[in-house]
């Protein structure tokens, strides 16, 4: 998928909504303090690390990813207080404890050498992790994950929320916490009116998985 195409799905009303969602999800987990820096990893078209960096709540916003073009496109969206730059997520080219926290949005699904990746992000973090990952017990895995995935969620691995908590097993011994969003996929009102009960009701069955990492 084309960078345009894929950036321009958060301008539709349904991807507005989610990534919105989304983004809340991952604030509200790492409560951000004034000052404190942050790497996006896996930041694709840039789309969450514009949001960090619009928000003005950390001082600094660096966003990595492993595609040239993904890179060249969120560059040429973004205002000059963000860096983006080429790097591969299982070898930062950063030093331990660079940044105060690191978020990865869905770039894990796609990332083979995933306990390596993780070590990369823990080594260069001071604070806190949190991943964004695909729920593989959703309405959404079974629209758009099976067969090896449609779309952009083609060759997508999809965890369960019960991987997610045990992703960072052996690698930190701060605390690990984990969310779930977006039971419905659907942007419509009533919708997005009754999501905040179906998370009560159906904890583990958000599309969206958020789970964190104190280090």
């Amino acid at each position: 998928m084309l960078p345009k195409q894929y950036d321009a799905w958060y301008n539709t009303q349904r991807g507005k909504w989610i990534g919105e969602e989304e983004y809340r999800l991952i604030v509200s987990m790492l409560a951000p303090l004034p000052g404190e820096t942050l790497l996006d990893v896996g930041c694709g078209t840039g789309y969450f690390t514009r949001q960090f960096a619009n928000d003005a709540i950390v001082r600094s916003v660096i966003g990595v990813d492993a595609d040239f073009n993904m890179i060249r496109f969120a560059s040429e969206q973004s205002n000059q207080g963000i860096n983006f730059m080429a790097a591969d997520a299982c070898k930062l080219p950063f030093r331990d404890k660079s940044f105060d926290l690191v978020v990865s949005v869905t770039a894990l699904c796609f990332i083979r050498e995933e306990k390596a990746a993780l070590q990369e992000m823990l080594r260069v973090t001071k604070r806190q992790v949190v991943l964004g990952l695909l729920n593989r017990h959703s309405i959404l895995y079974f629209q758009k994950g099976l067969g090896g995935g449609t779309g952009g969620y083609r060759g997508a691995h999809w965890h369960t929320r019960k991987e997610a908590s045990f992703l960072f097993d052996g690698l930190t011994k701060g605390q690990v916490s984990c969310r779930t969003i977006i039971v419905l996929t659907s942007s419509k009102r009533w919708v997005r009116q009754i999501e905040a009960r179906l998370r009560r009701w159906l904890p583990g069955c958000g599309a969206f998985i958020a789970v964190s990492a104190m280090v």
